[in-house]
């Protein structure tokens, strides 16, 4: 039986989804507990927030937020026009949010989910980015 499109966009979940917490578990095997989640009072509300080191993490889905990869570029077949202006939304607020952080102090450091196949590339860049 086939799932209706409402059905099937309410299993798609913002918090928790599986590429968070890959990246959280690959964070703490790194040794680099001690970060938070989800800040609501910072720009964009952060997948993961180290707040002493002014660091902030997001992990984007490539369709939802239109990275340049095969994913992303991807266009919907159903209402098209109201996706690809949804995903245009999502494009300005993240570039504001990323924009807002940087002039508070903040550094930021965008995963995409594309990005998960490569562990030891993305364990690098963690490495990198959360090095004081």
């Amino acid at each position: 039986m086939a799932i209706g499109r409402s059905e099937n966009m309410r299993r798609v979940h913002g918090k928790d989804t599986q590429p968070e917490l890959t990246v959280r578990r690959m964070l703490r095997e790194l040794g680099y507990p001690g970060f938070r989640l989800h800040r609501k009072d910072l720009p964009g509300t952060p997948d993961i927030a180290y707040i002493g080191r002014r660091k902030v993490i997001f992990i984007h889905g490539c369709f939802w937020h239109g990275h340049d990869c095969k994913h992303g570029l991807r266009k919907p077949k159903e209402n098209s026009l109201y996706w690809l202006r949804k995903i245009e939304g999502n494009q300005r607020r993240d570039a504001c949010n990323l924009k807002a952080l940087t002039c508070l102090g903040w550094k930021v450091l965008v995963i995409w989910e594309c990005e998960m196949k490569e562990i030891s590339e993305l364990e690098e860049r963690l490495r990198v980015f959360l090095a004081d």
